[in-house]
Parts: structure tokens; sequence; C-alpha cells
């Protein structure tokens, strides 16, 4: 066999072998919740999933900690584009953006705008997106608190997407796993982060073998 269709052959098997399963790129793109908030990054959510995925049968997968603190949905477009332009481009992304929106008070036809452009950024990219729900809280109004919670389950039925329905789950409000603020987890909250996040990601991992 010559040199060049050992090479040919050694890079078609690099190529298949980075775009099934094991060698994922997965990108979470979020605000302060997924960079990890007064905590280091190597205890925040991305990573400890990663980590467990790496020890638990995906050696090679890598998972990108995107967040930044205080991003609202506006950021989501322009932050993925940046992303796309690493190599190689993410293949699942988990999209954790919105709670500032809610926070502020923002208009949610405009949060929701921006949401379903960066999810459908991402498809064009043929990047599978969970979208990660959020809730805020009640004393903003229940109209717009009941809203606001709903604009997920919305945006997921018609993207056709997975949907973690509370990204916080187990974890808000429950003063032990929560910084003194009672809005950012703790070191021991980002571990329920990832043990959700990750039950919806492995599943979808085991599709893209």
């Amino acid at each position: 066999m010559t040199r060049s269709c050992t090479t040919t052959l050694l890079t078609s098997f690099l190529l298949l072998f980075s775009t099934h399963g094991y060698g994922q790129k997965v990108l979470m793109l979020g605000d302060s919740l997924t960079a990890g908030y007064k905590i280091d990054k190597e205890v925040a959510y991305p990573a400890l999933i990663e980590k467990e995925l790496k020890a638990s049968g995906y050696p090679n997968i890598t998972v990108v900690n995107a967040g930044i603190s205080g991003s609202t949905t506006a950021s989501g477009t322009q932050r993925l584009t940046w992303h796309l332009r690493s190599k190689p481009k993410p293949r699942v992304m988990v999209l954790a953006l919105g709670a500032n929106d809610g926070l502020r008070g923002l208009k949610l036809e405009k949060s929701k705008e921006n949401l379903i452009a960066t999810i459908q950024l991402a498809k064009k990219n043929n990047i599978v997106v969970i979208l990660a729900g959020m809730k805020i809280p009640t004393n903003y109004g229940a109209v717009y608190t009941n809203a606001f919670a709903k604009l997920y389950t919305e945006i997921a039925k018609q993207e056709k997407i997975a949907l973690i329905p509370f990204l916080l789950e187990g974890v808000a409000t429950i003063k032990k796993l929560n910084l003194s603020d009672g809005i950012h987890p703790n070191e021991e909250g980002h571990k329920i982060l990832a043990k959700t996040v990750t039950s919806y990601l492995v599943p979808i991992l085991k599709e893209l073998k």
C-alpha cells in the first residue's frame, strides 16, 4: 500500500472517529450558572460532566464550558458563531441561557426569538441541541413567572429538541446547595446539576455513536 493510500485511510478513520460518540465535543453555552460563579471551573458542572463521561465510556469527549456571567439570550448567536470556528465543531450543545433575561424582566417575546435563533444556527451546523429550562422567583408576579417557565417548553416543542425542564431542579432554594446569594449553586449544587444534565446528554451521545 502506498504512503498516500495509508494517509487517506488514516484520515478517513480519524474523521469517522471524531464524529461518532467517543470523539465528540459538547458545548455548554450559558451564563453564570454554567460558568461556575465564585467557584473553580474544575468543579462547575461542565467539568464534572466531562470527568464522568471520560470514566464511563467516552474517553475522548470534550466538554467546553462556554458560560459567561451576566449573559442574556441576546448573546447566544454571536457566541455560538465564535465557537463554530473551532475544530472540530461542537456536535452537541446544551443551551442554558435566559435566567438573566427573566431576572431583568426583559420581554419574553424577544428572549424566545433569541433562543430560537441560536437553536436554528446550531441545527444548520448539524449540532444537536438540548435546551435547559429556567425558572425565576415568584416575586416577579405570577403572570410573568408562569409565562417565563412555559417559554422553554414552547420552544422545545416548536424546534423539536430535547428539554431539561429545569436546570436547577433539586438545587434551587435549597440553602446548603447554594452560595450566600441564594441564586448560584455551590460545589455541592453543581454536582447535582451535573447529574441532571448528564441524564439528558448520555442518551443523545449514544445515538451519535
